[in-house]
């Protein structure tokens, strides 16, 4: 079977609350913990290449929270939203029943993916790694490029 046909099988199956809840313990542990904790290694690459912080103490601690708390919120909200109205979760193979266009979407067309943006690079504000803030763009582009390709 085609990994599309798998792909359209899977969204016409209905799933129970209880089947989306845990299909997004995994979504969690990727993009709340594991590319955090990336993000958070990656200066020790910078010191590896002799790259300069682009942004110092106290500044990073000041600024990095202006990306950590709306990108974490405008992430969460969509999550939420895509599961309560939509009846679905942002995986591709459970994805939303019903189209939203209330909530963040009514803001944004993809404001998980604009939320886990900012919040990324909240990681690379407050370490002052240019390669944190590389590793960020370059994920986000191929994310979005294959938000476009599904």
């Amino acid at each position: 079977m085609k990994l599309e046909n798998r792909f359209v099988k899977w969204a016409k199956k209905e799933y129970s609350k209880k089947q989306r809840i845990i299909a997004l313990i995994p979504q969690g542990v990727l993009f709340v913990i594991l590319i955090p904790f990336i993000l958070i290694m990656l200066p020790s690459l910078d010191v590896y290449l002799g790259l300069p912080e682009f942004i110092s103490e106290p500044f990073n601690f000041i600024i990095a929270p202006f990306f950590f708390l709306p990108g974490s919120l405008f992430s969460a909200w969509s999550v939420l939203v895509q599961f309560r109205i939509g009846k679905g979760t942002p995986a591709p193979m459970m994805p939303t029943k019903k189209l939203i266009v209330r909530g963040p979407y009514a803001y944004c067309r993809n404001p998980m993916s604009l939320g886990s943006i900012i919040f990324y690079l909240g990681f690379g504000f407050l370490t002052g790694s240019i390669s944190s803030i590389g590793f960020t763009v370059l994920f986000m582009s191929l994310l979005l490029a294959y938000i476009k390709f599904i």
